[in-house]
């Protein structure tokens, strides 16, 4: 079982166990299933490009090898920033308490590129968190499910379904205007030669 999301609000600590909400559990989904003349379900394959062999799901793989086609683990991988430098690996946020202090603004919320969104169970909250949950408020943390080279930036929340965890990644919106407004061009109208009888 997963370490849970724990905070700390004044130095008191709440923790949320969470489950990952996804499109399939609030909505259902379908699947499409292929059978035989026989009435035999098929399963779906895959032909390489050389045509001499038949790929199953689950024959094949991805990684990382060298020039040399030497395989690398995924250990040995490192990330790297824009100028080509060593980052750091940012360890789990999960079972270590983040501290939230003040509510934030709602538009924090509204300014991320949503990633993630959890549904949590309060194993352990603290009164004074859960009235500022109650009342709306919304709370900001970073949040780093695994191991990573960053931390994601979550927030806190509570609506009357219960309580939830939304991960993203912090956007800049960039508004573009006119600088006058766009005038409509009206063609003008050609001269007719054709003649009004409705004249003579």
């Amino acid at each position: 079982m997963a370490k849970p999301i724990s905070i700390s609000f004044h130095g008191k600590i709440s923790n949320f166990e969470h489950v990952k909400l996804e499109r399939s559990k609030l909505y259902g989904r379908r699947k499409r299933v292929t059978y035989d003349p026989k009435g035999e379900e098929c399963s779906r394959i895959s032909l390489s490009e050389d045509g001499t062999l038949l790929i199953r799901s689950g024959m094949t793989a991805q990684g990382y090898f060298t020039e040399n086609d030497k395989w690398i683990p995924n250990k040995d991988l490192v990330g790297l920033d824009e100028s080509g430098k060593t980052l750091e690996l940012v360890p789990s946020t999960l079972g270590e308490p983040q501290e939230v202090a003040e509510p934030c603004k709602p538009r924090d919320l509204l300014d991320i590129k949503p990633t993630t969104v959890y549904m949590l169970d309060a194993a352990e909250l603290d009164g004074e968190l859960e009235k500022q949950l109650d009342e709306g408020s919304i709370f900001t943390f970073p949040l780093n499910y695994r191991a990573d080279y960053r931390a994601e930036t979550a927030f806190l929340l509570k609506n009357g379904e219960g309580y939830f965890c939304v991960v993203g990644v912090p956007t800049v919106s960039e508004w573009c205007e006119q600088e006058k407004p766009a005038v409509e061009k009206q063609e003008e109208e050609e001269d007719s030669d054709d003649l009004d009888f409705d004249m003579f």
